[in-house]
């Protein structure tokens, strides 16, 4: 199981919204999804993905981080298994 951040997501944007866009860059569905609002400038989601180990998902991180979405650039991190 692997991890990652997506943060300065839209805070209106639906756990189907975030699927659909992260499938259409060639991610799997996610397994689980967690909202952290922090302090309201920088919303942030926590993925689990099943299917991908944390090399796969490092791949894949690469195209969607600073991507525009809903009119704010997406910033990504891989968690590490320490950090979880």
């Amino acid at each position: 199981m692997s991890g990652m951040l997506l943060a300065n997501v839209d805070p209106g944007a639906s756990d189907d919204e975030i699927r659909e866009f992260l499938v259409k860059y060639g991610f799997p569905p996610f397994t689980s999804i967690e909202h952290h609002e922090g302090d309201g400038s920088q919303p942030a989601v926590l993925l689990s993905f099943d299917e991908l180990d944390t090399v796969a998902l490092q791949r894949l991180q690469e195209r969607i981080n600073h991507v525009y979405w809903k009119h704010r650039e997406l910033k990504v991190r891989i968690l590490q298994d320490r950090f979880r």
